[in-house]
């Protein structure tokens, strides 16, 4: 792997036409219903059968998004992501598992996953996923500030008084759509919709889990928790213990 971060393009005006999509499933016949539908979409896509030659391709070819399958067997999906964020790449990707348990889930997105999809699913909820990912935040975006919490989405950095935070990218997102709007409080749908670009539902996990890892970063060392949940809608960021 190439040392240092691999610079996301910037993709808030980028065409499906442009984009560039690295699919990796064992699975020969999901690999080609993956193939027909992104391209009859307008993506480029990049088709590999095991995870090894996924991170070679991804090193040479520099997709703009990946979709991963847990389940390869060898260098699984997990394996490939965890090796990708251990070296500082961020390209989304977008994870696919035969487990719906809520334990896999999670696993993906421990790994450093931007998304999960269990299988079957369905290839318009797919695509719809693939579009959010390939969402970036508008170039000239101000930096925000509040609660000793500061964050500059130019160059996606944030921190807490004077400590550097180590976010992924959903982390970041999801911290610099609290600060933009400190005090007020967001509902789910609209964290959904504002973060990954696409509402998943009540019943989905992603965002109580992000919450739960953006908490355990801002909490370290003991600073007290800025980020309140609001039972039954969403969360703000604010002091705890005020109204």
């Amino acid at each position: 792997m190439r040392n240092g971060p691999r610079q996301l393009r910037e993709t808030s005006h980028m065409t499906q036409a442009s984009a560039t999509v690295l699919v990796a499933d064992d699975d020969r016949a999901i690999r080609n219903a993956l193939d027909r539908a992104l391209r009859t979409s307008g993506y480029r896509v990049i088709l590999t059968g095991n995870g090894a030659e996924a991170l070679t391709l991804i090193e040479e070819r520099e997709p703009d998004a990946c979709i991963l399958d847990i389940g390869m067997p060898g260098m699984s999906g997990l394996d490939v992501t965890r090796t990708l964020r251990a070296h500082a790449n961020e390209v989304p990707i977008l994870v696919l598992t035969a487990r719906s348990e809520v334990g896999a889930r999670i696993e993906g997105l421990d790994a450093g996953a931007d998304d999960y999809l269990p299988k079957p699913f369905d290839l318009d909820e797919l695509k719809a996923r693939l579009r959010a990912l390939l969402r970036r935040i508008p170039q000239g975006a101000r930096v925000g500030e509040c609660l000793g919490i500061r964050v500059d989405p130019v160059s996606r950095r944030a921190w807490r008084d004077d400590t550097v935070l180590d976010l992924t990218r959903i982390e970041f997102d999801l911290l610099e759509a609290l600060v933009s709007r400190a005090g007020e409080v967001l509902t789910q749908e609209y964290l959904y919709e504002r973060v990954w670009g696409y509402d998943f539902g009540r019943g989905s996990k992603n965002l109580a889990v992000y919450v739960t890892y953006l908490r355990q970063k801002l909490e370290a060392g003991g600073a007290p928790r800025v980020i309140q949940s609001v039972r039954g809608v969403g969360y703000v960021l604010r002091a705890e213990g005020t109204a």
